[in-house]
């Protein structure tokens, strides 16, 4: 299966980090950078109405599953799009395991996304003990389940798919090139299975401690098709270099 049918997408996760300040420093770099992949930010709801560059796309990192009322604290789909967004993270495994949020509401709120005309980068990943136990397959083969079982393959295609092993989030540990090749490999796989050419489209990205030493050999891979960026998303110099590297 050839990389060059589907877009390479590099995506950072600000996380809850980030300042005006630091919105402009984005602003002012990124306009005139030449990268062939689509990259987009997704910052803290708080600064969405300071980004104004065209150079990249704007993301929320969470958004609701229900359409407004009496929910504080949430953001509906409609109040992200309409503060610009196009993408939106969902089911990240700090949502995952902070919030308890379920593998049927990662899928439900993918649904609601490509129903909204909203992109969802889509998380799947396990931890450690999951990965030491031997089980990394059937975890995140669950974490498909959901999903499959919940879009269309229609809906599948307009999602984007984040493979993040949760014990190289933050850690500073990362993933050999042949651990993120062969989980990509597994999940592009079990899409096959669903619709081939789904599978062949589908953007997976890599996420966990992309750094820009490591970003090239890792999107190099055969099945990585980009990154989801947590950290090293917060300076614009190393974002700059590793949605170069996706090239």
């Amino acid at each position: 299966m050839s990389k060059k049918i589907r877009q390479s997408l590099v995506a950072g996760n600000w996380k809850m980090n980030g300042s005006a300040a630091l919105v402009a420093d984005f602003n002012e770099k990124l306009k005139t950078v030449q990268c062939d992949a689509n990259i987009v930010v997704c910052s803290p709801s708080t600064l969405f109405h300071h980004f104004s560059a065209d150079a990249f796309s704007l993301g929320a990192q969470n958004v609701s599953h229900l359409d407004n009322g009496a929910h504080t604290g949430e953001l509906s789909l409609e109040m992200i799009k309409d503060a610009g967004c196009s993408y939106a993270i969902v089911g990240h495994s700090e949502r995952r395991e902070d919030q308890q949020e379920s593998n049927d509401l990662v899928a439900s709120k993918a649904k609601k996304c490509v129903e909204a005309g909203v992109t969802p980068i889509i998380c799947v990943g396990e931890s450690l003990e999951i990965r030491e136990a031997g089980n990394v397959e059937q975890f995140v083969g669950e974490q498909l389940d959901a999903l499959t079982s919940t879009l269309s393959v229609e809906e599948l295609s307009k999602s984007v798919i984040a493979y993040e092993p949760i014990w190289a989030i933050g850690t500073g540990k990362t993933a050999t090139p042949e651990q993120a090749q062969e989980v990509h490999e597994f999940i592009r796989g079990y899409f096959n299975k669903v619709d081939a050419d789904l599978a062949l489209k589908l953007p997976i990205l890599y996420g966990g401690s992309v750094k820009p030493d490591n970003a090239q050999t890792l999107f190099s891979q055969k099945d990585v098709d980009g990154g989801l960026i947590g950290g090293a998303s917060l300076k614009a110099e190393d974002f700059i270099s590793i949605c170069q590297a996706a090239n």
